[in-house]
């Protein structure tokens, strides 16, 4: 072979070593980052669990102070007691049919 040529090879392949080693690079950067986006979907599931049960919780709490006779919200707990009466007597005629 020539020196010319041989010069090229040697470039090439330095060249093409450097392209594997940025691929294996990002390729393990991607996975890092695929995992840590599982983590952050994780993370946010638990989140969006807790705030949904803490809502429930909370609106329990305001009708049994509306229950209570505590402020505004009394008139509210009386119109969703108002309803239920409603719903069980509904379920009471159905079941008499």
């Amino acid at each position: 072979m020539s020196g010319l040529g041989y010069e090229e090879l040697k470039i090439l392949n330095r060249k093409l070593d450097e392209l594997l080693s940025k691929y294996n690079h990002l390729k393990t950067e991607c996975k890092d980052l695929r995992n840590g986006n599982e983590a952050l979907k994780s993370r946010l599931e638990d989140r969006e669990t807790k705030t949904r049960e803490l809502e429930i919780k909370y609106e329990r709490t305001k009708l049994s102070g509306a229950l209570l006779g505590e402020g505004e919200n009394a008139t509210e707990a009386k119109k969703k007691i108002t309803e239920l009466v409603r719903e069980i007597d509904r379920c009471i005629a159905l079941l008499n049919r």
